[in-house]
């Protein structure tokens, strides 16, 4: 297997070509992508992906890379809605999985248009590629099944073209998900292993 700055440099060069951005994909399914990586090489993992965003600026590539960290999404809205201080008191009083809870139903996770599908569906132009970073960060409270049948899956019809990647720091074999290479989350997953 290679290292992950040769797997990094592998998935640059996907993301380029006129092909990764139209949807052909199996059976002519939604585009979207796992970039899984070994969880110890999250700070490069972030750096290529902030060196990639700033590279992608200059206006040559012929899309735009845009780039949706999900931890700093959550905490945003969290923040706006002053609930950060009531996650805190939750989690001391009735432990972790009710503030998991709580969180995901104040992002209406489970709904059609959740808040999170419409902040990057009104944040993304059409000729995008979208970048979905910090999974690794947001668990236990957003965890990848949410990801893909909440989030991906809810994506309105017209962004089915636009190729989304998740960089997820685990193993990902294309039937099952495992974060942090220690935790299996036992879902079938839609979505194409972008550089093995």
């Amino acid at each position: 297997m290679a290292n992950i700055a040769e797997r990094l440099d592998q998935m640059e060069a996907s993301i380029r070509k006129p092909s990764f951005r139209q949807t052909k994909g199996k059976a002519n399914e939604v585009n979207y992508w796992v970039f899984d990586y070994d969880p110890k090489d999250e700070i490069t993992v972030r750096e290529r992906i902030e060196y990639l965003k700033n590279k992608n600026l200059k206006g040559t590539d012929g899309f735009e890379l845009v780039v949706f960290d999900l931890y700093d999404l959550i905490i945003d809205h969290l923040q706006k809605k002053d609930f950060m201080e009531k996650c805190y008191a939750q989690e001391e009083k009735r432990g972790i999985k009710k503030v998991q809870d709580a969180i995901q139903h104040t992002l209406k996770i489970t709904d059609k248009e959740n808040l999170i599908v419409q902040h990057i569906a009104e944040n993304t132009p059409e000729n995008a590629v979208v970048f979905l970073a910090g999974v690794g960060k947001c668990f236990p409270l957003l965890q990848a099944p949410e990801v893909f049948n909440k989030i991906l899956y809810n994506m309105p019809q017209a962004f089915a073209s636009v190729p989304m990647v998740l960089f997820y720091p685990g193993t990902y074999t294309e039937q099952e998900l495992i974060i942090f290479n220690e935790y299996p989350e036992d879902n079938y997953y839609r979505a194409f292993r972008l550089v093995r």
